[in-house]
């Protein structure tokens, strides 16, 4: 299984991105599909998730702003940032969790700048 993590890039505050994970290989066992991200001097931080069929869950500092989703049919995850704010910057992962272990993306860096 392999994760490719696309859509980063440069946006002004109070923009939007949309980061896209492309899954490839089995998608059996697939328990959660997760986004994470890790800012500059700072460690790796979750920001949400999607579980099961419908259940999602956010970091208190994006709820609100982030919506997570999934193509299951495309074998896609997807990260709809909006209202994008400084301290959103950071590389941002993707995660699987499957019943046998966690598998990772490469990251994809967002900037947050006027």
């Amino acid at each position: 299984v392999q994760l490719q993590a696309s859509g980063g890039g440069l946006v002004q505050p109070g923009g939007s991105l949309r980061l896209s994970c492309a899954i490839s290989g089995s998608t059996n066992g697939i328990r959660a599909r997760r986004w994470y991200r890790q800012a500059p001097g700072k460690e790796r931080e979750w920001v949400a998730s999607h579980v099961g069929s419908s259940t999602t869950n956010y970091a208190d500092s994006v709820k609100g702003r982030f919506t997570i989703s999934r193509d299951i049919a495309k074998k896609m995850v997807y990260l709809q940032m909006n209202s994008l704010e400084p301290e959103d910057t950071a590389v941002y992962y993707c995660n699987i969790n499957t019943v046998w272990k966690d598998y990772w993306g490469q990251g994809t860096q967002v900037t947050v700048s006027s």
